[in-house]
């Protein structure tokens, strides 16, 4: 039977083995899909501290490392640790700010011990409260999951577009015609292949873009081969290598903080990728993912790991469902981690090319949700309400990025994620509405004359 095929078998999708040679493929797609956005928070934090090359490397391997070892325990699954969908994990870029505010401040030790003390105990607070978070499962109809689905998906546009433009404006190249250019083809070679492909080469259409792309750039000097002269070819784990941890009451708050915003923007991914392959995620699988988290980030030198909502995207544009495919990209990741010379290889990817495709993964996340939304009733003025006010809450840090710049700092790291603040918007808005239109149907009769 071939791997496309699930008529006549009681076999669900997502638990479908596919044949070894198309399982790589496969799994290679998604590490080509979230390899930026992993490596990109142990750079900035590696920048900030001034580490040398060396440990640097260190830094983005331990980062590689712990996302694979996530992203394998949300796809297998360990007793009651990981969702068993097709999930992807990795450093969350909500953790990015309150770290350099961590290593800012001046300490006698090494600050990324402070740094790890911090993402241990947000680790363990995310999996002991697991349990209560998933409950909110039962607060996600059709309108409210929609809206949050298609919040994902525009949220995460503008991040496609700042890989294409490059994200320093005052850099002679920023939007330069040959990164649009470069954007756009790649762009086009992904959706046309999605299109007019057919069987495999379709479900790898993104990965072929990439490669399409990134050969497309080389002769124009977007390709940057120099970290191969850089990177180790091995690098064994070691626990604690970059830093014992240390304990700090403000460090510790910020990134529980984070961990809560991690979780629920996780919660809300695994609502979307349930309903995307068609297995609804329920409190257990929303609890079982939710503890496959960061405690173990901090043991091997990661930070704060979550949902990678590109990944949602790549699953709903190729239907490749199928969670063992997940769990070959996270040994992938692992493969990254361990021999960096082989992270290189991604690396060679130019960025204008990843925000070309990007722009496909992102568009099919929004596309996802509005398709939810037919599911529910917009006729409805009061759903119709919810659907325009989360959007409209949660797209304000998205257009304005300082609209929240005022605000208390330990307010930030839930204002500055449109996930985040668009989510909890459509939860107080559909509880609302609800509320009242149960109370508004359940009113008595007024007795008075024309009432």
């Amino acid at each position: 039977m071939a791997f496309e095929e699930h008529a006549g078998t009681d076999v669900h999708p997502v638990d479908e083995i596919p044949p070894p040679g198309r399982m790589l493929a496969f799994g290679a797609q998604h590490v080509a899909a979230m390899y930026a956005g992993v490596v990109a928070p142990p750079l900035i934090v590696g920048e900030a501290l001034g580490l040398p090359g060396q440990q640097r490397t260190l830094l983005i391997g331990a980062s590689l490392l712990t996302a694979g070892m996530a992203t394998l325990l949300q796809s297998w699954g360990i007793w009651r640790i990981g969702a068993r969908l097709p999930f992807v994990n990795g450093v969350t870029f909500g953790s990015v700010a309150p770290i350099l505010a961590i290593v800012a401040q001046p300490t006698d030790g090494n600050p990324l011990s402070v740094v790890y003390g911090a993402v241990l105990v947000a680790g363990v607070l995310g999996f002991l409260l697991a349990p209560h978070f998933s409950r909110l499962v039962r607060f996600f109809p059709p309108v409210v999951t929609g809206a949050v689905i298609t919040l994902i998906g525009l949220s995460l546009l503008p991040v496609a577009v700042g890989w294409i433009a490059g994200r320093d404006p005052a850099a002679p190249d920023h939007a330069a015609p040959g990164r649009v250019a470069l954007g756009g083809a790649t762009f086009a070679l992904v959706l046309l292949g999605n299109r007019f492909l057919r069987g495999f080469w379709k479900r790898i259409s993104l990965l072929l873009g990439l490669l399409a792309g990134t050969v497309l750039a080389w002769p124009f000097g977007f390709v940057d081969a120099t970290t191969f002269a850089q990177a180790p070819v091995f690098s064994a784990p070691v626990p604690f290598a970059l830093g014992a941890p240390a304990f700090s009451w403000s460090a510790t708050l910020s990134l529980c903080v984070v961990m809560l915003v991690a979780m629920l923007e996780s919660t809300a991914d695994m609502i979307a990728l349930g309903e995307i392959v068609e297995r609804p995620a329920d409190e257990r699988t929303i609890a079982a993912g939710l503890r496959a988290g960061s405690a173990l980030s901090a043991v091997f030198g990661g930070f704060t790991c979550s949902a990678f909502a590109q990944n949602v995207g790549l699953v709903a544009m190729t239907r490749v469902r199928s969670r063992y495919v997940v769990a070959t990209g996270g040994g992938v990741l692992v493969l990254l981690g361990l021999f960096p010379v082989a992270g290189a290889v991604v690396s060679l990817v130019p960025q204008p090319v990843l925000g070309g495709a990007a722009l496909v993964l992102f568009g099919s996340v929004a596309a996802g949700g509005i398709r939810t939304l037919g599911r529910a009733d917009l006729g409805d003025p009061a759903q119709a309400l919810v659907v325009a006010g989360s959007l409209g809450v949660g797209l304000i840090p998205v257009v304005q990025p300082d609209f929240y710049a005022h605000a208390p700092a330990a307010l930030r790291a839930v204002l500055d994620s449109g996930i985040s603040t668009g989510c909890l918007a459509a939860l107080a808005l559909n509880a609302l509405f609800h509320r009242r239109a149960t109370a508004d149907h359940a009113a008595p009769p007024d007795p008075s004359p024309g009432g």
